[in-house]
């Protein structure tokens, strides 16, 4: 009875608790999204009668290299560039931003762009920007990424099309042409792996999330909002470094609006620079949104039974981070089964079974995105070229969840700020610290060996 009773508990650790979080939700997530591309391909309207005046507010910092093409990006838009008011927003830049700003200037006259100084912080910035705004939509933009041409009528279509919308999220995909000037394979199979990331996230995850005003974060790379709104929210808070997602909680949860994705509004930023910059970005994100959550989900953390059912962040949070640290102490437990009368071959069938449906979900969000990107050709080529990327994702993942529960612990340990130790900061700190123990051990035995030679004389 024992012995059964072992492999029940050894089997629904490693195959039902996956199924069940998230291997079963996935399949049912593939069928609702196929439903709602079928939906919006008779029922969507792009034309547009009246086009209102819409503002664009472009965050400058240090953004001399790319801010040109950023900018060249909206005046090449299919939307009107008369109906569009830029507000580019710098906070305290030290290179040629501002330059860079005079020669899109002098190239695009017909574009009316406004250059606000604003030396305190990325969440005062756009609040500066959002008090001189004039447009009926309101729209943030990263000045490191490129807006398909399609993408601003697209999100102001749907807008006009549909009153009861009040804010929107972009999709944010890694630009292509960038990930293929890479030298290095591994960088450059990196990339690619964060392209399909990127894709199924959006395109899939929040397409999903979307559906039942689920979507966690208002991704600050690309945002929209009807300014009757946000003037009536507390605006970007400057408590967090995750100011996207607190403005997202005042939306849905205080204001009690939809926050939907826009499938077809595109921008598209820059591959990530190097593993240091991954690292930073992924437990930035990890931080900011654990201090959103502990800002609006306080007291539903007091009943997370009642949370789990009730609250979809609350959901995320519970099955995102609560359950991290089970999974990161059954990763390690791998290398204990063999003394606990458990079988390598068991453990081994059961993470091939698991990768094997992993590896199954991200085909099945491939169809999905590549559905949602039939307008898009070439994006949906180079998707299609990278399918067999897919089968290294839940490494991929697998690597990312660790960056993330680097993230959590340096939350509970150390104050919050926009800048974080890197990879190789927090490598070298851990080398030292172990150094330290060793040097430890090593004193310890050489003391018990000189008390030894000691007695034996």
């Amino acid at each position: 009875m024992s012995r059964i009773t072992d492999i029940l508990f050894f089997w629904a650790a490693w195959i039902i608790l996956p199924l069940v979080i998230e291997i079963i939700p996935a399949i049912g997530n593939f069928f609702i999204l196929i439903k709602k591309k079928i939906r919006m391909r008779y029922r969507e309207k792009k034309e547009l009668d009246f086009k209102p005046a819409i503002t664009l507010i472009i965050p400058v910092y240090n953004s001399g290299a790319t801010l040109y093409r950023c900018v060249e990006s909206v005046y090449q838009s299919t939307y009107p560039v008369d109906c569009i008011q830029v507000l580019l927003v710098d906070n305290g830049s030290k290179d040629n931003s501002f330059d860079e700003f005079q020669r899109a200037q002098m190239d695009f006259p017909d574009l009316g762009m406004w250059w606000i100084y604003s030396k305190q912080g990325k969440s005062k910035a756009l609040n500066k920007a959002i008090f001189n705004s004039t447009g009926k939509y309101v729209m943030n933009i990263d000045s490191d990424g490129i807006l398909h041409p399609e993408a601003l009528f697209n999100m102001v279509s749907r807008f006009e099309h549909h009153p009861d919308i009040d804010c929107m999220a972009g999709v944010i995909l890694i630009e292509p042409a960038l990930i293929e000037k890479t030298k290095k394979w591994s960088k450059k199979l990196f990339r690619r792996m964060e392209f399909m990331e990127y894709a199924q996230a959006f395109l899939a995850g929040r397409n999903f999330e979307s559906e039942h005003n689920s979507i966690y974060t208002l991704a600050g790379a690309f945002s929209a909002f009807k300014k009757s709104i946000l003037v009536h929210t507390y605006l970007y808070n400057t408590n967090t470094i995750c100011e996207d997602t607190h403005i997202s909680f005042q939306i849905r949860d205080v204001m009690k609006k939809r926050i939907l994705l826009c499938p077809d509004a595109i921008f598209m930023v820059d591959p990530i620079e190097n593993l240091n910059k991954f690292y930073t970005q992924r437990q930035r994100w990890q931080i900011g949104e654990l201090e959103v959550a502990n800002m609006f989900l306080k007291d539903k953390m007091k009943n997370p039974l009642s949370g789990l059912l009730r609250s979809v962040p609350m959901r995320l949070i519970i099955t995102d981070h609560t359950i991290s640290f089970p999974r990161m102490i059954w990763y390690f437990a791998l290398f204990a089964m063999g003394c606990i009368n458990y079988s390598f071959g068991n453990v081994i069938i059961a993470n091939v079974l698991i990768y094997i449906l992993y590896v199954f979900v991200a085909y099945l969000y491939f169809f999905n995105v590549l559905s949602f990107l039939e307008d898009f050709k070439e994006l949906r080529t180079y998707y299609k070229k990278n399918m067999l990327c897919l089968i290294f994702m839940p490494l991929y993942n697998l690597f990312a969840f660790f960056v993330r529960f680097a993230g959590i612990i340096n939350c509970i340990k150390r104050k919050s700020s926009w800048k974080t130790k890197t990879f190789s900061e927090e490598m070298a700190e851990c080398s030292n610290v172990l150094s330290g123990d060793w040097k430890w051990i090593r004193q310890i035995r050489e003391r018990v060996i000189s008390l030894l030679e000691v007695s034996e004389e």
